[in-house]
């Protein structure tokens, strides 16, 4: 055997080795941002809030999709993010057609976690989601607050959880909300339904006697008598008496403004209230307080209150 021909084998083999290698890195690192970009997308410039909004899929929470804002390091021990569970219409298991909406409300500075996985661009989700994805939302978030490997240790306020959702979504909110860790309820074009089991298939089977379970602030938003929903929102209304709770009607239909630029009206009267009971900020609040209430003075709206002032 030649060793010099040995030599420049080996030589040109060590080569090889190296371009192969260098060539992997180049493909791990294309992949790592390739996964990062379809992971995360901005929605709509960021939201009109003071915190520019991003949705995300965390990889520790691939069943649901989250909005927040971009920037974490504004939040901390002066300054936390609230929790925000939802459920989404049709008991979907995507938060396709709500983006607008939950992308405007992060924007003010919340904790947004939508039931499903992220969707991609145009796409809608599909399969159906159950009322326990909402506490696992809550779960999730009070478990990453403790992590000191997560961006979010130290920057939820864990003290303040709204449940919230739209339809299917709705009723799923009322059935997490007995949890003692919810402080709030929205519930979106929703109701429960006089018969239980006429609902579709997958949706919550509640009855009248688990709006007593209530035990805190209610937002009631429908979308007026066209809404499929309003008998059975408005009659929960009515049956509700122990805790303060404020109906808003807007005559669009049962598909509300969540699709419309910012998540429209919905979005606005939403984050007031979100405002109001998670951030304790006053000047919101008055959208709901006081006799007229600030949103009574909008010729888009009907509302009616209890138990409030």
């Amino acid at each position: 055997m030649n060793p010099k021909h040995t030599k420049e084998q080996i030589s040109h083999q060590a080569y090889q080795h190296k371009h192969f290698l260098f060539a992997i890195i180049l493909l791990v690192s294309s992949l790592t941002v390739f996964a990062q970009e379809r992971n995360s997308r901005i929605i709509e410039n960021g939201g009109n809030g003071p915190h520019s909004a991003i949705m995300e899929q965390d990889p520790s929470l691939l069943t649901h999709t989250i909005f927040r804002p971009q920037d974490l390091q504004k939040f901390g021990v002066a300054k936390k993010l609230p929790i925000i569970a939802w459920g989404n219409g049709a008991c979907a298991n995507s938060p396709w057609e709500h983006v607008n909406f939950l992308n405007e409300v992060a924007s003010h500075g919340f904790l947004v976690i939508a039931i499903g996985p992220m969707p991609e661009e145009g796409e809608k989700g599909s399969g159906r989601s159950t009322s326990s994805q909402m506490i696992d939302a809550i779960d999730w978030a009070i478990a990453v607050n403790e992590d000191q490997n997560s961006p979010f240790y130290g920057k939820i306020d864990t003290s303040k959880i709204a449940v919230s959702g739209m339809s299917c979504g709705g009723l799923q909110t009322l059935e997490s909300a007995p949890d003692p860790r919810v402080t709030t309820a929205v519930v979106c074009n929703s109701g429960i339904l006089p018969n239980p089991e006429s609902g579709m298939p997958g949706m919550p089977s509640l009855n009248k006697d688990q709006l007593e379970k209530l035990h805190t602030p209610t937002l009631y938003l429908l979308g007026g008598e066209s809404d499929i929903a309003y008998n059975n929102g408005m009659d929960d209304f009515n049956r509700i008496n122990h805790v303060p709770v404020f109906v808003g009607n807007m005559d669009v239909g049962h598909g509300g403004t969540y699709a419309q630029p910012n998540g429209g009206e919905y979005a606005r009267v939403a984050t007031a209230w979100y405002k109001w009971q998670l951030l304790n900020d006053q000047k919101a609040g008055k959208m709901f307080t006081g006799n007229p209430s600030g949103l009574s003075q909008s010729k888009e709206w009907t509302v009616a209150k209890k138990n409030m002032d």
